[in-house]
């Protein structure tokens, strides 16, 4: 897919860079609900592909309206792969790395992290003071990489992945534009 693009994107970076563009239009892949929540935030047509995360189209406004009632006083923070619904719904909506600077700036006593559950974990350990309720789902596709893979695969150098010259290339080309952003 990178090799396909004239440009990558993050989720903290996506409003910078279908920006930077300079171009009225874009079409924006792979997910459905961060095109949605970029549009939302930019003069840019953004023509969305019906993508979406499966864990983050999990969520529902209503959730967040149930974790306030358990959780008084708790400031939800959603994931731009959330929905629009969720997103206007949260108090604060932002990749893992804008979450983790949100909390650092306010401080605040409750959080609900309405994300994926290792996202979650990668906020709350940055803040062992503050307490994390997280409603979090659970990604399979992330649980399949574990450290012991990691180690198994280093030690004996097995799973070598080789990517052919010819889409190499505009795939290095598409992640150093966003880079160079």
């Amino acid at each position: 897919m990178k090799a396909a693009c004239d440009i990558c994107c993050t989720s903290a970076n996506a409003k910078k860079v279908v920006e930077s563009l300079g171009v009225p239009r874009v079409i924006m892949i792979p997910d459905e609900y961060l095109a949605r929540n970029v549009a939302a935030q930019t003069e840019v047509e953004i023509i969305a592909w019906r993508g979406r995360c499966e864990v983050h189209e999990q969520f529902t406004a209503a959730d967040i309206r149930e974790l306030w009632e358990a959780h008084p006083g708790a400031i939800v923070l959603a994931h731009p792969e959330c929905s629009p619904e969720v997103v206007a719904a949260a108090d604060f909506a932002g990749s893992t790395a804008d979450m983790i600077k949100y909390v650092g700036a306010r401080r605040p006593a409750r959080v609900a992290l309405v994300t994926e559950c290792s996202m979650s974990d990668n906020v709350a350990v940055h803040y062992p003071d503050i307490e994390f309720v997280r409603p979090c789902g659970l990604c399979p596709h992330m649980k399949r990489i574990t450290l012991g893979k990691i180690r198994h695969a280093l030690e004996t150098l097995e799973g070598e992945v080789t990517i052919d010259p010819v889409v190499a290339a505009p795939a290095r080309r598409a992640v150093e534009r966003m880079l160079s952003l």
